[in-house]
């Protein structure tokens, strides 16, 4: 690759002290890829594999600042938003992005932990889906996050499905349901935005299903802010979306495939597999 056109992926998210999950997790996917990281913290978590203990958010006023600076200098490619954990934090960041008209934004809608630990004010949820989503390329919530943002039951690969569809028809932005917390299957669904028809209405969302091989593993630590990542990554490089999904897909197995047996809980996937 040109060393002068490699281009760069901004992870929005939260730090992880233990290096499996955040900014961390999100600076190894993205150098795994061979692409420029770039970071904008917005919280600084104390946590490990057993849990989060300790969550100190950034000044809006930072993180508004690392934003401009980034896109300033070294313009992203992608945006890969995580852990955003405060209305004004939301704020400034839907607000900046706007402002620099930033392009291939991945939302990772992350509200609870592996851990169970909260990540998410109750009063930031309406935030996050009225600022955050509609700049979203597409958004990536797991089952129990679907299900938070719907207030609808996900028990079967029909609702899931569903799910999907009604994130979409309700946000305008493609959603990918995860589907990883299903005991026996770890197939992921995609739904599109139709185009408008020649009565100029807006049909049924699109939807395609990516179905990869689980890897039977008690090692899931970051798992969601890696796929978020590396989709970003695949987007920077030009891929469509569902190719870019795809990619992602493929990525994590492998990383889960290798992952870490460190810690007392659940260990981070291995980033660097490839490798």
């Amino acid at each position: 690759m040109d060393r002068s056109k490699v281009p760069a992926v901004l992870s929005i998210a939260g730090s992880d002290s233990s290096g499996g999950a955040g900014i961390q997790a999100d600076i190894k996917t993205i150098t795994a890829h061979r692409l420029y990281a770039e970071t904008a913290i917005t919280a600084i978590t104390a946590q490990n594999t057993l849990g989060v203990t300790a969550v100190q958010n950034i000044s809006p006023d930072i993180v508004a600042a690392q934003i401009d600076a980034v896109f300033d200098d070294i313009r992203p490619s992608a945006v890969k938003i995580g852990m955003v954990s405060s209305t004004e934090i939301i704020e400034v960041i839907a607000d900046r992005l706007s402002a620099w008209n930033a392009t291939n934004v991945v939302v990772d809608p992350v509200m609870v932990a592996t851990s169970g630990a909260r990540l998410i004010a109750e009063d930031a949820s309406e935030a996050l889906t009225r600022r955050l989503f509609p700049l979203a390329t597409v958004i990536t919530p797991n089952i129990p996050e679907a299900i938070a943002l719907l207030d609808y039951e996900v028990d079967s690969e029909r609702t899931q499905q569903n799910a999907a569809m009604l994130l979409t028809r309700r946000y305008g932005c493609a959603s990918l349901v995860k589907g990883g917390h299903f005991v026996n299957e770890a197939n992921d669904v995609l739904a599109e935005p139709a185009p408008l028809d020649e009565g100029n209405h807006l049909g049924d969302p699109l939807t395609t299903w990516f179905r990869h091989k689980r890897i039977e593993t008690g090692n899931t630590h970051g798992t969601g802010c890696t796929l978020s990542s590396a989709i970003a990554c695949a987007l920077a490089q030009g891929m469509e979306l569902a190719d870019a999904i795809n990619a992602g897909k493929a990525y994590l197995t492998g990383a889960l495939a290798a992952g870490f047996d460190m810690g007392k809980g659940s260990g981070p996937v291995n980033h660097m597999w490839q490798y």
